[in-house]
């Protein structure tokens, strides 16, 4: 059994106590985005696979609540969130089906490449939430920041977007990463803004990198780019919000703090504060993380004069 695929819950800026599930193996995924926070995807796909056995997974992430909900924790949703592509899963509607018996909410955070399955939105039917990307709708920009893999193409992404909004009876959130000189220019916005008014999600994000990203000359865009962008959205009718606040450090914690630590940096990079208070609050010190470095199971990054830790992938 890998521990590491059920992490947290962790604070999540849109789904408040979220415990996270990891439903493939590490960096699987269909793009291989510059923002990163894993960094670039080591083995990249565009077809569906089977991984992990999702009766297993389902056991091990309904055991998981359990423990928590003994210890008084509270999980606002279960997250389909791994190292990649959750929708590569061949076996993402059988592990929802057995998530959905717990009585939590579900959500599933996809990047949109496989939305042109009608069996990718069959299953996604089953979940609460599904949060879509869609950071461009221009082709050139579009392979910039997402280097998407092999024939992958953006226009069937859009149509299946556009399909999955009109079947799915849940909440629909967008996310649009702005990265600066890449997509935050007026345009480009204007662009997006104007397709996501089509598909009337319940919310869009405009986010910005916030963690440490897979390419060192990413950065966020200036005030003025990410205002502009905002007022755009908001004129196309577009409920929108920011998505670029810190988290917080209310971590939970089992016990095992190195395992913890692994747990929640596989997916969710730690502020170098939030690591601090998780060890005041698990009753560590930070010889526990410079150990960790020193063995290469966790490693450290700055970024925008932060420092961040995370788990070492092979």
């Amino acid at each position: 059994m890998d521990s590491l695929r059920v992490f947290g819950p962790v604070p999540s800026r849109r789904l408040g106590r979220s415990l996270g599930i990891n439903n493939i193996p590490p960096k699987i995924c269909s793009y291989s985005c510059v923002y990163c926070q894993l960094g670039r995807s080591l083995t990249m796909v565009n077809h569906r696979s089977e991984y992990y056995d999702p009766g297993e997974l389902g056991k091990e992430v309904l055991d998981v609540i359990q423990n928590l909900l003994r210890n008084n924790e509270k999980i606002d949703y279960l997250t389909i969130v791994p190292d990649g592509e959750p929708t590569l899963d061949q076996n993402l509607g059988r592990l929802l089906d057995i998530l959905k018996t717990s009585g939590i909410k579900i959500a599933v955070i996809t990047n949109s490449t496989l939305l042109d399955d009608p069996g990718v939105r069959k299953d996604l039917s089953k979940a609460d939430l599904v949060s879509m990307k869609v950071d461009s709708i221009d082709k050139i920009t579009w392979k910039k920041i997402d280097r998407p893999y092999g024939k992958i193409d953006l226009e069937n992404i859009l149509s299946g977007i556009k399909a999955f909004a009109g079947e799915f009876s849940g909440e629909i959130l967008t996310e649009t990463m702005l990265v600066k000189d890449l997509n935050d220019d007026p345009e480009n916005s204007q662009q997006t803004a104007s397709y996501l008014a089509a598909i009337k999600p319940d919310r869009s994000y405009l986010s910005i990198p916030t963690r440490p990203p897979a390419e060192n000359w990413v950065f966020p865009p200036t005030a003025e780019s990410l205002n502009t962008a905002f007022q755009i959205f908001q004129q196309a009718g577009l409920n929108v919000e920011y998505l670029i606040g810190y988290e917080g450090n209310e971590f939970s914690f089992t016990g095992n703090i190195e395992q913890d630590l692994l747990s929640i940096t596989s997916v969710h990079p730690m502020r170098e504060d939030a690591v601090e208070d998780y060890l005041q609050r698990a009753g560590g010190d930070f010889e526990i993380v410079e150990k960790m470095l020193l063995d290469g199971t966790l490693e450290a990054s700055e970024y925008q004069n932060k420092r961040f830790y995370l788990r070492k992938l092979n």
